[in-house]
């Protein structure tokens, strides 16, 4: 799939752009489960003023996509129409710490921000070294693991609308629920203030031990997945679900449910964008088929099918 190149057209309409415009370009390296078909096109912007300047210039009718380190995304494999922007860790993903409070850019890893947080004796924030996304896609998802989330410890995110303008999100503002939030999703987020509690730096690291061994013993983070497949329903929990159903092990093309952990899909070596949204979707069917319970996905797809 090849989209038209609005790139010459854009920059003739933006000429104090900074960022970097690609028209094209391929997204599957952008993701954990290395599949997908191209962005129309691609904006790396330079800092966030850059982002408010392309956002209040761009025209209304392009849809715009937020891409972090793609670590809980499919992309499907005929592309993206429209603008796909990827925030650099260059101009967006420091971290600091003041006092109790963590603040971080928004392309920020969670676990640097874990870790930024335990250099300064900041307990609370120790769930985030597990989660392996960025602080944007964190927000956007209320993302949690270890019975944490992030509406625990966020004070407050920073994020761009469509019109150029810049907005403060309170906790209360950010409307969270399970892995959601109810910011309105054309707002790009940019940075993000985190608090936790002061506490001994042993304490600090003996919990995040804890959380990278049960990474390493209960799910295949050396596989090419996304994470956590489909959210746990109220009360149960989708692996067990999915287990019961007899998908473990299950295989579409070249993608497959994890032998290790059933919520976890992964791409064995050559499954495209398409094969793992069909096995996702036929592991839904014989979820609801077995239990009678529908599980929603957690893993966010994006793009058209080819």
């Amino acid at each position: 799939m090849t989209f038209p190149d609005l790139t010459a057209d854009l920059k003739a309409a933006m000429p104090q752009l900074r960022g970097r415009l690609l028209a094209n370009q391929s997204l599957a390296e952008l993701t954990w489960f290395r599949v997908g078909g191209p962005a129309q096109v691609l904006f790396t912007p330079a800092d966030e003023d850059d982002l408010a300047y392309f956002l209040k210039h761009l025209p209304k009718q392009l849809p715009v996509y937020v891409v972090g380190v793609g670590s809980n995304l499919i992309v499907r494999d005929g592309g993206i129409p429209g603008v796909v922007i990827r925030l650099a860790p260059r101009a967006f993903g420091e971290a600091s710490a003041q006092g109790d409070v963590v603040t971080a850019g928004a392309a920020a890893l969670d676990k640097r921000v874990a870790e930024t947080a335990a250099s300064a004796n900041i307990g609370g924030m120790e769930f985030l070294f597990g989660i392996p996304g960025t602080v944007g896609g964190a927000l956007r998802m209320n993302a949690g693991a270890n019975g944490r989330e992030t509406r625990d410890v966020l004070i407050e995110a920073v994020g761009i609308g469509r019109d150029g303008a810049r907005h403060v999100f309170s906790n209360a503002d950010m409307k969270f629920v399970y892995r959601s939030s109810g910011v309105d999703p054309s707002i790009v987020f940019t940075s993000a203030k985190f608090r936790g509690v002061i506490a001994s730096p042993e304490a600090i690291r003996a919990r995040m031990n804890e959380v990278q061994t049960h990474r390493e013993t209960a799910q295949p983070i050396r596989e090419k997945t996304g994470g956590s497949t489909f959210q746990n329903p109220p009360g149960n929990s989708a692996w067990k679900l999915i287990d019961a159903a007899g998908c473990r092990g299950l295989r579409i093309g070249g993608a497959q449910v994890s032998e290790m952990h059933c919520n976890f899909l992964i791409n064995t070596g050559n499954a495209t964008g398409d094969d793992i949204e069909t096995l996702g979707e036929t592991v839904r069917e014989r979820v609801k088929a077995n239990s009678g319970i529908e599980l929603h996905w957690e893993i966010k797809r994006i793009g058209i099918p080819d």
